[in-house]
């Protein structure tokens, strides 16, 4: 039975990149040492009882249904899912061996692996229903997402780019996952197959936040939307109308007449994934109307040519994918025209920072 399986790589990401070049997943844990001759989750949490003297049950309990999975659950054939919190895309492919411990790594964060086929890396948040997203935004570093069709909505994910909800799947057979299992596997899934019970809540507040502005700033609107950032910014816009806009949909400027430098040309795509013709139109509008710099507005994200493209012009052209547009709205959102926060209503909320268990 194929399973799927949620693998962080660092609390902040820094072993994103490293994951996709060596096609790797896991890392982390590095007080614990090689786990390869332990064959009981027993034996997995009196090594990690040793690993944290005076951590709690509650913690011990934790860190062993996650280790425990990577150590034994995890398969070659399941599927692979690793959130990127460098890019804020997802990252999808194929296990292809059981845990390894890799001895020789010098940095101890990057020990505990299985090893990966990657066959997406840059798959953007917004192809993914919220009900999947808040299942992939649990707080804890491996986990197995099940409910509402998880597994079978993960393979069209992998396969197509695109998840097709838990409604399109719910009369398919779900071959990947199962209705009963033994009492042991069971015993050993409780604190890993229930990813819903630890969520992210800040991640589950982006989430909610993208989605909201997806559904009310859809087109034209989002142009309206980063025009009104662009002007809490303190430049001066002016903002095309619906329509044909000659690759121009906002241009902006600094003093009075907005006519002073930086100059800067926009173009704004709230459609699907975009390729490299859009940022060739955008490097020739620079070009012909003599712009300092460029915004390219891709809700969708872009597809690796076109990112690639854009390699050489980092210090002139600049990309808002759908994360960067929330951070952009959430860092100036008291200075927003208020029609556009009576549409977004959003609320400032402090909790503490406690990732403890």
């Amino acid at each position: 039975m194929l399973d799927a399986w949620v693998n962080r790589a660092g609390r902040f990401g820094e072993r994103d990149q490293w994951a996709l070049d060596k096609g790797f997943s896991g890392g982390g844990w590095r007080e614990v040492p090689e786990l390869s001759r332990c064959t009981s989750r027993e034996e997995v949490a009196s090594v990690v009882r040793s690993a944290f003297p005076g951590a709690s049950d509650g913690k011990v309990n934790n860190f062993t249904g996650q280790l425990w999975a990577l150590r034994s659950r995890i398969n070659p054939g399941d599927l692979l899912v690793m959130p990127l919190k460098t890019t804020k895309q997802i990252a999808i492919g194929r296990v292809t061996s059981g845990y390894e411990y890799r001895a020789d790594e010098p940095d101890p964060d990057k020990r505990h692996v299985v090893r990966v086929d990657w066959k997406r890396t840059d798959l953007p948040r917004t192809n993914v229903k919220q009900d999947l997203l808040f299942t992939l935004g649990s707080a804890m570093s491996i986990f197995a997402p099940s409910k509402n069709n998880a597994v079978a909505r993960l393979e069209q994910l992998l396969l197509h780019g695109v998840d097709p909800g838990a409604a399109a799947l719910a009369a398919k057979p779900v071959y990947a996952q199962s209705t009963a299992e033994p009492a042991s596997v069971a015993a050993d899934a409780a604190d890993v197959d229930e990813p819903e019970l630890a969520a992210d809540i800040e991640q589950v507040a982006m989430d909610r936040i993208t989605l909201r502005i997806a559904e009310d700033f859809a087109g034209h609107a989002l142009a309206t939307l980063v025009t009104a950032i662009l002007s809490a910014d303190g430049f001066v816009c002016t903002q095309a109308p619906p329509g044909p806009d000659g690759g121009i949909d906002i241009s902006a400027g600094r003093g009075p007449l907005g006519l002073d430098t930086p100059r800067l040309l926009v173009q704004v795509k709230s459609g699907a994934q975009i390729g490299s013709p859009v940022v060739t139109q955008l490097h020739g509008v620079m070009t012909t109307h003599g712009a300092d710099q460029g915004l390219l507005v891709a809700w969708g994200g872009l597809s690796k040519p076109a990112r690639d493209s854009l390699r050489n012009q980092q210090l002139r052209v600049r990309i808002w994918e759908a994360p960067d547009v929330v951070d952009a709205v959430l860092r100036t959102y008291d200075r927003l025209p208020e029609e556009i926060r009576t549409t977004l209503p959003l609320r400032r909320v402090w909790m503490l920072a406690d990732g403890g268990s």
